[in-house]
């Protein structure tokens, strides 16, 4: 027997569990692609800004189709509940934004959650047509080789010092040690 999951399910199985982030992100989700007319990205058509990297930005991934891998989806962390959602080649996008304390006395978590995916939207979130800037193709960089590591690094993210190529791991200003 074949069991036919849900969207909201299929986005929890995704994201390893269900939480109130994971919901606002769905339903922003499906606001953005509902005011805009379309459908969840087959490829790179559209383009998705989140401004926070909250659990909720897994269910704006997987209901929008648009990915860090395809190039299509945007990280401005922010901190904050707003979701930019756009086609390439069109200047209209949608902005879905959280609004303020609408989740203040919400009760559990468990509440909270059924809240966010059963409220009506003009209450959970202010939605605006915003106009967009051109929105180019995924690019894809020539590899060049960090002098220190000795891995290949985006040319694009290489940094100059001492005359030397350096990933941005390396580089004396943003140097990282994991």
């Amino acid at each position: 027997m074949c069991v036919v999951q849900t969207p909201w399910e299929k986005t929890v199985e995704f994201h390893g569990h269900a939480c109130p982030g994971l919901a606002l992100g769905y339903r922003a989700a499906q606001v953005a692609l509902k005011r805009l007319g379309v459908e969840r990205a087959r490829d790179e058509e559209l383009v998705a800004v989140v401004a926070n990297d909250s659990c909720a930005v897994d269910a704006v991934q997987y209901i929008s189709g648009c990915t860090l891998g395809k190039g299509n989806l945007y990280l401005k962390d922010y901190g904050k509940h707003v979701y930019i959602l756009g086609r390439r080649g069109e200047t209209r996008g949608v902005r879905v934004a959280l609004r303020f304390g609408v989740l203040d006395g919400a009760g559990s978590w468990e509440e909270r959650m059924e809240k966010i995916l059963h409220a009506p939207e003009e209450e959970l979130f202010a939605v605006k047509e915003i106009e967009l800037p051109p929105l180019p193709a995924a690019q894809i960089y020539k590899t060049v080789q960090c002098a220190q590591f000795g891995e290949g690094v985006a040319e694009a993210k290489v940094r100059v010092a001492d005359g030397q190529l350096l990933c941005r791991e390396c580089y004396p200003e943003e140097k990282r040690r994991w």
